[in-house]
């Protein structure tokens, strides 16, 4: 094929240069005698049409000079006495029309005053020889203009005026006729002129015509013959390269194919690995809890109340035997506020075991499920200083959710609610859950002091290390929020697929939502 290429590219190579000279020559000499033949022909036709404006009104001057008798008459005709004011009227609207047609065809004007034709020597003698005729209608046509009533017509220069009119009617007819005659003769002559002209025109545009298809045409068209055949034989083995090139490129595509989809099922492993190992962790991180939890409640909570109970037993004997003895010692009362001191002690580490116990795994997590496990961790953290409201459309006989969707629920809620109490100093917490169509949805916001979100809300600018508050600064908390904690919510909504969203604005509150995608239906559970 780059054979074939280079072959054509030598034959171009040489291509006579007087080729492409001839061949412009010739075009610029039809341009032009084209050009010529168009331009002369818009410029003859222009002309003419503006003489033949002229010669109609030339020919209409014998139309309105007749009009213009016929009225004189009528003027001066006493059985048109009735109508004499209406003949006058008459008279002087269809005089001026006549008298301006007159002097602009003698003049050679037309309606356009730019344009000014320039008559023969002939017809310009006949302009001069007709002038007296005019003139002396002019003047009866004046007179008679300035008739005011009817007994004016038999004065004598009235009379003489319509005399002159009458006589001088038939000549200046017959010389208008010959002008009209003459300027007729003229144009025909011009027109015949112009069709040779353009006739001309027409056998030098066809002689180059021809000169340009014998002379270009025919060689050219006999190399493009050549060309032609040369690429078609080249585009014939370009289209047997293209098809091998087809070939390979459906063999890359479909490679390539396959290591997409090889490597998309590799990193969708990789996710669902990720997503599987967290599980596990959060899943051994809740056993750990549930089997501390008991061992709190069971172990330490149950020695804890037996050394309360033995107490108890030691202070009630104390109280007895002081009771007996009247005269008690000093020692003796000192050992009563130090077992009621311990006593004490005791209990508060008794509240604070049933209290680590129940954030570990709260018995009514597992007993009734997320609904009262929420509410009641809501009236946990009221106080004087703090209202804890929870919200839910969840009815009693609804079916219980399933047991990793309620602790991921309540492990939110537990978060989000500790974060708020921790960092944001609210006064008002409103939690709420609800189902809507088949999707659960959990809101946690409060009226905190909020906190600057990054730009375009990611969360993972969210999880940087956050600054410690110091006594100088004791407002640096509220630059990021708490990063760890977030962290674990973001972490539990993506292991059931769902949609995390924070929003935040500094001194105005912080607004957490959760969207799991679910369908509510009976679900087994066990003892946590």
């Amino acid at each position: 094929m780059s054979d074939s290429l280079n072959d054509n590219a030598k034959d171009g190579s040489v291509i006579p240069v007087r080729f492409t000279r001839l061949y412009m020559t010739m075009l610029i000499i039809l341009a032009v005698l084209l050009t010529v033949g168009q331009g002369l022909t818009q410029w003859r036709f222009g002309a003419i049409e503006q003489e033949m404006s002229v010669i109609r009104h030339t020919a209409l001057q014998r139309h309105q000079s007749q009009q213009i008798v016929k009225q004189v008459l009528q003027v001066t005709d006493a059985s048109e006495q009735t109508s004499f004011d209406e003949n006058v009227a008459e008279l002087r609207r269809l005089f001026p029309v006549f008298e301006r047609f007159h002097l602009q065809t003698r003049e050679g004007r037309t309606d356009n005053p730019k344009i000014i034709i320039a008559y023969s020597d002939t017809v310009q003698r006949l302009y001069a020889n007709i002038r007296p005729q005019f003139e002396a209608f002019q003047q009866s046509a004046h007179r008679m203009m300035r008739l005011q009533r009817f007994d004016e017509v038999k004065q004598p220069d009235v009379q003489s005026s319509l005399k002159l009119m009458l006589a001088n009617e038939k000549p200046f007819l017959e010389k208008i006729d010959r002008i009209v005659v003459v300027c007729n003769g003229e144009l025909r002559a011009r027109l015949t002129l112009l069709r040779s002209i353009e006739l001309y025109l027409y056998v030098f545009t066809v002689i180059a015509l021809i000169a340009i298809g014998l002379l270009i045409f025919r060689p050219a068209a006999r190399k493009l013959k050549q060309t032609f055949a040369q690429l078609i034989e080249a585009e014939s083995q370009t289209t047997a390269a293209n098809k091998k090139l087809l070939s390979a490129n459906k063999s890359l595509k479909e490679t390539r194919q396959k290591l997409f989809e090889a490597t998309k099922q590799q990193y969708e492993q990789q996710i669902d690995d990720q997503k599987l190992r967290t599980s596990y962790l959060i899943a051994g991180q809740e056993e750990e809890r549930k089997r501390m939890s008991r061992e709190l409640h069971d172990g330490l909570g149950q020695m804890l109340t037996a050394i309360k109970l033995q107490i108890e037993g030691l202070e009630a004997g104390l109280n007895r035997a002081a009771s007996i003895e009247q005269n008690a010692t000093a020692a003796h009362a000192k050992n009563i506020k130090t077992l009621k001191t311990l006593k004490s002690l005791v209990t508060q580490t008794i509240q604070e075991t049933r209290t680590i116990s129940n954030n570990l795994m709260p018995s009514v997590l597992s007993d009734f499920g997320v609904v009262p496990a929420i509410k009641m961790l809501a009236e946990h953290d009221r106080s004087e200083s703090l209202d804890v409201t929870f919200k839910t459309n969840f009815t009693a006989n609804m079916p219980r959710l399933d047991k990793n969707i309620e602790i991921m629920l309540y492990r939110v809620t537990q978060e989000a609610v500790s974060n708020a109490v921790r960092h944001a100093n609210p006064s008002h917490i409103h939690i709420e859950l609800k189902e809507r169509g088949n999707s659960l949805q959990l809101v946690v916001s409060d009226d905190g002091q909020g906190f600057r979100i990054p730009r375009k809300n990611q969360i993972n600018e969210l999880m940087k290390p956050i600054q410690e508050v110091t006594n100088d600064n004791p407002q640096s908390a509220t630059l990021r929020p708490p990063s760890q904690g977030l962290h674990n919510i973001q972490e539990r909504t993506k292991l059931v697929n769902g949609k995390f969203k924070l929003n935040s604005i500094p001194g105005k509150g912080t607004k957490l939502q959760i969207s799991i995608p679910y369908q509510t239906q009976l679900a087994h559970h066990d003892t946590y």
